[in-house]
């Protein structure tokens, strides 16, 4: 396991890259600043002595200037090293945030739909957010705070032997004890820290499912409800941040405690030894220190508070740092995850027609399945043919199509489009030859013309409308004050149900696709709209090979051939009268429908 997420942390800090050259410098500019912070108690106990031994008079202040023109260069130096660290660390922590963006979006393009099944949405929102602004925290705090604050305490310790002589060892007696007191402190909060993920998922979940479907929620007055499911989640996360917080808090009274407890022992200690250590020379009004002298006992209160401040930066970070930790092993899943389907190393790049045959195909979504979602599929369709599909819901129709532009591989048996199996064409030649239209229409935010040309990037304004035309879309879009150029909400929420297939049906059009696959996409219009589509498209697009998926038996009442599914298989293959006559399940179907006047 911790193998595993050093895997994970070396993956993700990968992405700092051109902003390599700035973690490499913050780190020794910490180590300035941590050398000059404990040099400056050391010549204010030299000064002491200095002052104590007679070197320094009324009569002569060079040498106390010297010494505070030395802590004035010491302090400015740390300053600086402080200021340059603090920006340098920032553009690093800042590069990797958005390097980290940039690879886990790119990662996401790459998945097939089984990698996208593995990841719910949400979760996938929380980790290119929260989690990685969660990492990129760490990692400044790896590269600043993390190499100062061992520095420190290092040479303070090292510092208060030099300058404190025995008076340091109640550091050595007392750290451990702050050290164990923090251990615990992580210990019992990490737990709570790790749950927060999950309840961000959660939240963002419910936040996603609300905006998506605003219009049922209203339409079913479930406002409460969702405000109801909403308060619980964010509540979750408050209970478990107050609860892991309440603990971190103890972090900082039992700081204030060591250093209370350490200043009283040193004074304790150090006034004891002067006493009995020193000894009064008669008319020079001078004092000679035996064991432990004034300037030695400053020395040694001012390296201990910063000691113990180290300390408490270190434990604080140890904190963070392992919080943060769960944070970058959820990116790394994303970073490491393999795509499923892959381009072959000599890919075809050509996709000669659009037959498409299916061989003695199986297929489940994941390898744990307990069944098939397909099985046993022998299907041929010839390119330029109009293909309908029919089946209950579930019955496997939208599973079929999706494999044909390799949304998903098959599990078992070959696919072949052009003569050629899928998994051995280049997948941007196999997916701009296959055009599909899926159940849920999805257009962008901008312009009607900008989601047309998705489709064909170069499309003219004549190849648009031409488009649209074929799609019964021009007959809205000419009514429209900006025409081609009105402007699309976001998830397309100005424009209808129907509309919205129709603009989504004109893409693919523009494609020029070698196959046209229609998942249910005019369910939204009326039949005489769907009738004229498909006369549309019989007669501007023949060469193309049109698969349409459809619950009304008049959509693909003319159909080439007609597929039956059932339970992943396929039930019966046949034209419109001999399914009639042959199939009871399209006669079912046909029967229901015609008795209701079709829909």
């Amino acid at each position: 396991m911790i193998k595993d997420l050093f895997k994970k942390i070396k993956l993700v800090f990968k992405s700092v890259r051109e902003y390599k050259k700035y973690a490499f410098v913050t780190p020794l500019f910490m180590v300035g600043e941590a050398g000059a912070e404990t040099a400056i108690p050391f010549l204010m106990s030299l000064l002491i002595e200095d002052i104590q031994a007679g070197v320094i008079t009324s009569n002569d202040y060079s040498k106390l200037w010297m010494y505070v023109g030395l802590m004035l260069g010491l302090a400015i130096f740390s300053i600086l090293c402080g200021i340059f660290g603090g920006i340098f660390a920032a553009k690093a922590s800042a590069g990797l945030a958005k390097n980290l963006r940039h690879d886990l979006y790119s990662k996401l393009q790459s998945f097939s739909f089984a990698n996208i099944d593995k990841f719910e949405s949400s979760s996938l929102i929380t980790r290119m957010t929260t989690d990685i602004q969660n990492a990129t925290m760490a990692f400044q705090m790896l590269i600043r705070i993390v190499v100062r604050a061992p520095l420190l305490l290092v040479f303070s310790m090292v510092m208060a032997f030099i300058a404190g002589g025995p008076l340091a060892w109640v550091f050595v007696v007392l750290a451990p004890i702050v050290i164990v007191s923090f251990i615990l402190i992580a210990r019992f909060a990490l737990p709570t820290f790790r749950k927060v993920f999950k309840r961000y998922d959660k939240l963002n979940q419910t936040v996603q499912e609300n905006i998506s479907g605003i219009r049922v929620v209203k339409s079913y007055v479930r406002e409460e409800y969702e405000q109801k499911k909403f308060n619980k989640a964010s509540s979750d996360i408050a209970k478990d941040f107050i609860k892991a917080e309440t603990i971190v808090a103890l972090n900082q009274p039992i700081m204030n405690t060591a250093i209370h407890i350490s200043n009283i022992a040193l004074l304790m200690i150090a006034s004891w030894l002067v006493l009995q250590n020193s000894e009064y020379i008669a008319n020079t009004d001078t004092i000679i220190y035996h064991s432990v002298s004034p300037s030695e006992m400053s020395a040694c209160i001012t390296y201990g508070i910063q000691i113990l401040m180290a300390l408490m930066m270190i434990t604080m970070i140890a904190v963070m740092m392992i919080f943060s930790l769960e944070s970058i092993r959820r990116i790394g899943e994303v970073l490491e995850e393999r795509p499923t389907i892959k381009n072959p190393i000599n890919p075809v790049m050509e996709v000669k027609d659009g037959s498409v045959s299916f061989k003695n195909v199986n297929f489940k979504y994941s390898k744990n399945a307990e069944r098939d979602a397909l099985e046993n599929i022998n299907i041929e369709i010839k390119s330029g043919q109009f293909v309908g599909i029919l089946g209950s819901t579930g019955s496997g129709k939208t599973s079929l199509v999706n494999l044909i532009s390799r949304l998903y591989d098959v599990t078992e048996g070959e696919l072949l489009v052009g003569g050629i199996n899928v998994k051995d064409y280049d997948l941007i030649t196999l997916r701009d030859a296959v055009a599909v239209v899926l159940q849920k229409n999805v257009l962008f935010s901008g312009t009607i013309a900008s989601n047309l040309r998705w489709g064909n990037e170069n499309a003219t304004d004549e190849e648009l409308q031409k488009a649209c035309k074929i799609a019964c879309a021009d007959e809205f879009i000419e009514t429209l004050p900006d025409k081609y150029e009105t402007k699309i909400e976001q998830g397309g929420t100005n424009v209808s149900g129907g509309q919205k297939q129709r603009l989504c049906i004109a893409r693919a059009i523009l494609k020029r696709p070698k196959i046209l696959i229609l998942d249910d996409s005019t369910s939204a219009v009326d039949t005489k709209t769907d009738a004229i589509i498909r006369k549309g498209l019989k007669e501007d697009i023949p060469e193309t090979t049109k698969i349409v998926v459809a619950q009304r038996i008049s959509s693909i009442q003319d159909a080439d051939q007609i597929i039956v599914m059932n339970n992943g298989m396929v039930d019966a293959i046949g034209n419109h009268e001999t399914l009639i006559k042959t199939n009871e399940i399209y006669r079912e179907v046909f029967e229901s429908q015609t008795k209701k006047g079709g829909k």
